[in-house]
């Protein structure tokens, strides 16, 4: 028996039959029982779940001289002859190679008759997808209006390919893939019936290929059938679909478990000379890694062992591998699947897959290694860390003795009450020393002066300079705002820190610069602050008789030498933004 003839005598003839829709097939037959049929339905799902099978089974059940009946009878002439697609009333059109506005504007032209064999017209529109936009807005204008004896059933895979208007017009029904217990039953049901003999192995391993689709797994069965001569094995039904055999299974995780490529490349080449395809490969072996990582984390449950023969061996192979190793190499591999699919060499993706995921560390293991042999290393690094914390900790003792302040954040600094605010403010993330210091008292004096009037008069033009200039720079600058101008410098005040770092970027700031210079025709430098501590000097107003900010140790001015040690090792300890040095 051909698979044609198989699938054909396996078909579902009423809603019984159908396989995996019950929620589908209950809403149905409510509606025929209540006599609510609607006028259009949209049937949604993966391939060969059986949308145009219930299509053709409700126009039997709505047409069906006994009824309308919510099971069709397939006895009278109605439900025969829709069964052998004679009824001129039923029409099921292929939208794929029947798309274009003259096959929809025939349809529309022939709603209008009353049928003359049956009771409602039915038209089954299988892709519907595959549909041009004329052709749609053409179907629109039917489904707005159908007469009371017509129905349209439109059956597509692609549903987001569909007009919105076109959707709303329609009952929606997602069909569901098939379980895999409600497959293998099918399957059992159909071998008892043809006189196969199947092993229970084989039977399930055909379901969770056919990837939830009933109408693949009776192809696979055929498949499998015609290749053990009458009986299904699971090594047959591995061999005939191109699967890995359990010994190939434990030979490649073997390889990759313990990262040898050299052992990796010679399995793949025997694969490819035996005809197997290195995407179903790849897939496999998906299926495979998740069966173990099923087995680690859900040991008490049934884990999915249809390709594993041998239950000992799958356990000892799952404990080699650490949880966190089997996520990662299951990511990995999941996205070469999506590489290999359009791949001019599959096999070439293929070895790298494997040598890839061979490469995956197992840090699981690394850490209960580390965990096991290194607690002396890690008892001496523990002691060597506090001693350095410890030195710390006086350097730090004979800095506040000395009169200079280290502060947290939760406190404010006294630098920004007094006379020298922002004093050693540097960039997150530098090298230790401060990148600039602004006193911040002439700013204040001069935040209503003349010049700051004119440089926030004419701000908008220089961020406009700036964008001709370089749109990048332009996207900082403008989260700033001037707030004086003093001494041939602007002062800026950012509200994030971020902008204001890119912003002072020795090439940034050489544009800014230059844009202030073709502006005002002088001149002018760029400072930057944060909006902050801008407010909280602007609150508090100038400071009476500032000095500068002094720190020396052995009588050697900072600004103009190196910092000291124990300054340097606050600033790396606490960072930059958490450190103020006062002069007291």
């Amino acid at each position: 028996m051909s698979h044609i003839a198989l699938y054909r005598a396996w078909r579902p003839q009423t809603f019984r039959d159908m396989v995996g829709q019950q929620h589908i097939i209950q809403t149905l037959q409510n509606a025929i029982r209540e006599q609510r049929v609607s006028h259009a339905y949209l049937f949604n799902g993966p391939r060969g779940t059986g949308k145009t099978t219930t299509a053709k089974v409700l126009a039997k059940a709505i047409n069906c001289e006994r009824g309308p009946a919510i099971e069709p009878c397939n006895e009278c002439d109605a439900c025969k002859g829709i069964t052998a697609g004679t009824v001129m009333d039923v029409v099921e059109i292929d939208a794929a190679s029947n798309r274009g506005i003259d096959e929809i504007r025939d349809i529309r032209e022939k709603v209008r008759y009353a049928p003359s064999e049956v009771r409602f017209k039915v038209y089954i529109i299988d892709e519907v997808h595959m549909l041009t936009t004329e052709a749609f807005n053409a179907l629109l204008k039917t489904l707005e209006e159908p007469p009371g004896h017509v129905i349209f059933i439109l059956a597509t895979t692609e549903p987001h390919k569909l007009p919105a208007t076109i959707i709303s017009r329609c009952q929606r029904f997602d069909f569901r893939q098939v379980s895999l217990p409600e497959q293998t039953e099918r399957l059992r049901q159909i071998c008892e019936a043809e006189g196969i003999e199947a092993q229970a192995d084989g039977l399930a391993y055909i379901a969770r290929l056919s990837d939830g689709g009933m109408r693949d797994a009776i192809s696979l069965l055929e498949q499998s059938a015609a290749f053990g001569g009458g009986s299904i094995t699971l090594d047959g039904a591995v061999e005939v679909t191109g699967g890995l055999a359990a010994e190939q299974f434990g030979q490649l995780a073997d390889a990759i478990q313990a990262g040898n490529a050299a052992m990796i490349l010679p399995i793949v080449e025997n694969l490819m000379q035996a005809g197997k395809s290195p995407d179903k490969c790849l897939e496999n072996l998906v299926y495979y890694f998740r069966d173990l990582l099923v087995l680690k984390l859900a040991p008490g449950g049934r884990a999915s062992t249809e390709r594993i023969v041998d239950p000992e061996r799958y356990q000892a192979t799952a404990e080699a591998f650490s949880t966190e190793r089997l996520f990662r190499m299951i990511d990995i591999l999941n996205q070469y699947q999506n590489e290999i699919r359009h791949a001019a060499l599959p096999q070439t993706i293929f070895e790298v897959a494997l040598m890839k995921v061979s490469t995956v560390p197992d840090n699981g293991a690394e850490r209960a290694t580390s965990q096991a042999s290194g607690s002396a290393a890690g008892s001496e690094e523990v002691t060597r860390l506090q001693q350095r914390i410890d030195s710390l900790e006086r350097k730090l003792t004979e800095l506040a003795k000395s009169g200079v302040r280290v502060e947290g954040a939760s406190g404010a600094p006294e630098a920004s009450k007094g006379g020298n605010r922002g004093a050693f403010r540097g960039a997150a993330g530098g090298g230790g020393l401060p990148r600039s210091t602004v006193k911040l008292d002439p700013y204040v004096a001069a935040a209503e002066s003349q010049a700051t009037v004119q440089v926030r008069n004419r701000w908008g033009e220089i961020l406009q300079r700036v964008k001709d200039a370089r749109i990048t720079v332009h996207a900082w600058l403008v989260d700033g705002e001037p707030v004086a101008a003093a001494d041939n410098t602007v002062l800026v005040a950012f509200k994030n820190t971020m902008h204001r770092e890119t912003t002072e970027k020795p090439a940034n700031r050489e544009l800014i610069e230059r844009v202030f210079h073709d502006t005002f025709g002088r001149p002018v430098h760029l400072a930057t602050v944060m909006v902050k501590d801008w407010q909280a000097a602007f609150d508090t107003g100038p400071a009476k008789e500032a000095e500068p900010l002094q720190m020396q140790q052995q009588d050697e001015p900072v600004s103009g030498g190196k910092q000291p040690e124990w300054v340097e090792e606050a600033v790396k300890l606490f960072g930059e933004e958490l450190v103020v040095v006062e002069d007291k």
